[in-house]
């Protein structure tokens, strides 16, 4: 019997399934060595360190290689206050997050909380609405602060405040009494430049994540999203998952989200948009205003960069930039304890909402069509449960609901990004505490986590790392 069969009987929500006398079954599906390659043809498999997400898909065409690396100029560089000599670059503001994209994606990875009050907010940045709906079902921003709170500006604009983060420890214990602890951020806007926040607005942080892979999870077909809905309804174990429907601006209608940690982005195209926007005050012909409100006058009377900052040529580019990075090759993916882990991942219902493989359909960047992936992520809404809750609804995705992000490239952000703080607001110090918190639907695969031996515990955290 398996080492994991008295968590199976005391955890009915833990699996769908169990075998005679109470054990796990173990999903059918042995390794496969195109695991390995989790971005297919587009796999990265020559550079790795603190460089590994830097290249571009190893199959693109000389032309797209071109305008890639134009694209990471682009993404790279500082923008700058205008009027500037510099005029591709200018129009950075009038208030802001960021400069250049890498800031909160340093080396196209993972942003992370500051360390402490002397740190400056990068790599983390606040939402914030108001209760109700806007145009399309999108959220109500706050009426003096906006969407997205921004601690910083241009000299001659005030900067909308400060944020502080404060942790409170909470405690917990595995079920061999081995102890932990899990830290809740609590957050609070002070040195407010504009006056008081709407009484009702609530504020969700959001870590940038990593850069990789997104043009492959653009490409997976639409219908296979929608599908393993019902797949899910059909096994009846409670994890279900649901789309989110968000507006197109591009398409002019109503499509399913697969970007941002809320799915609340069509395309990679609209995400980068709103980023150059609500980042970095950066406008497009797809977001062509400044963030900045009617109550924040110095804002709005700031020079611009032009009309777009951004033109649709470089813009372009970018868009190709970011559809492009390369996943890098899994290391370690057939060592013992990296596929004990990986059967443990699958037993305790992991793979339900991380699925591991997908296939690629069409795509408007021919090298990302037709690839078999390995993203773990089922780019579903699924319920996290009320200790992970922001309280903050995005189109169709309550204040519990989160997309599954993908886990390629997670062991890697400890050599790209010098950290492991995980989960939407990287509260989470490591995979362990980022599996304690999951609650809701994936409440039982907490459980049967927690109720691993230590040894076991191991084994699921080394094949994480190997992702």
């Amino acid at each position: 019997m398996s080492r994991l069969a008295p968590s199976c009987l005391l955890l009915a929500a833990w699996l769908s399934a169990c075998g005679e006398g109470g054990a796990p079954v173990v999903e059918p599906d042995e390794p496969d060595p195109l695991e390995a390659l989790g971005g297919g043809d587009t796999t990265n498999r020559l550079l790795f360190g603190s460089n590994a997400f830097t290249l571009p898909a190893a199959n693109l065409d000389a032309a797209s290689k071109a305008a890639f690396f134009t694209g990471n100029s682009f993404f790279n560089l500082a923008w700058v206050a205008a009027p500037s000599s510099t005029t591709a670059r200018d129009g950075v503001g009038p208030i802001f997050n960021a400069r250049s994209c890498s800031t909160c994606h340093f080396k196209d990875g993972r942003g992370r909380p500051p360390l402490d009050e002397t740190e400056p907010l990068e790599g983390l940045l606040l939402r914030l609405s108001i209760p109700g709906t806007g145009p399309h079902g999108a959220p109500v921003p706050d009426p003096v602060y906006g969407g997205q709170f921004q601690p910083f500006a241009l000299p001659d604009v005030p900067a909308e405040g400060k944020v502080r983060i404060r942790y409170d420890e909470v405690p917990g214990t595995f079920a061999d009494s081995e102890t932990y602890s899990l830290r809740r951020p609590r957050y609070e806007l002070v040195d407010l430049a504009y006056g008081p926040l709407d009484p009702q607005v609530r504020l969700s942080p959001r870590v940038a994540p990593a850069m990789i892979g997104l043009g492959l999870l653009e490409a997976v077909p639409e219908d296979e999203i929608v599908a393993r809905v019902d797949e899910n309804l059909a096994v009846g174990d409670g994890i279900v998952g649901k789309v989110n429907r968000v507006w197109d601006s591009t398409a002019g209608e109503v499509r399913i989200g697969r970007f941002g940690w809320k799915a609340e982005e069509p395309s990679v195209r609209q995400q980068s948009a709103g980023a150059f926007q609500g980042d970095m005050g950066i406008t497009s012909s797809l977001a062509p205003t400044e963030p900045c409100t009617s109550a924040q006058s110095e804002c709005l009377d700031s020079p611009s960069g032009g009309e777009p900052e951004i033109d649709d040529e470089s813009f372009d580019k970018v868009v190709l930039y970011s559809q492009t990075l390369a996943v890098p090759e899994r290391a370690g993916w057939n060592e013992p304890q990296v596929l004990r882990g990986r059967a443990l991942f699958r037993e305790a219902s992991c793979s339900r909402c991380h699925v591991p493989r997908h296939r690629t359909g069409e795509h408007e960047v021919a090298a990302l069509s037709h690839q078999v992936i390995w993203p773990y992520t089922d780019l579903l809404l699924h319920d996290m449960g009320e200790d992970l809750s922001d309280d903050r609804p995005v189109f169709g995705a309550t204040g519990r609901e989160w997309r599954t992000p993908p886990l390629w490239g997670i062991g890697r952000v400890r050599q790209v990004n010098r950290h492991e703080l995980f989960l939407h607001d990287g509260r989470a110090r490591g995979f362990a505490e980022a599996i304690l918190w999951h609650g809701g639907e994936a409440e039982g695969a907490r459980e049967a986590f927690r109720h691993m031996p230590k040894d076991d515990r191991a084994a699921l955290i080394a094949f994480l790392e190997s992702l």
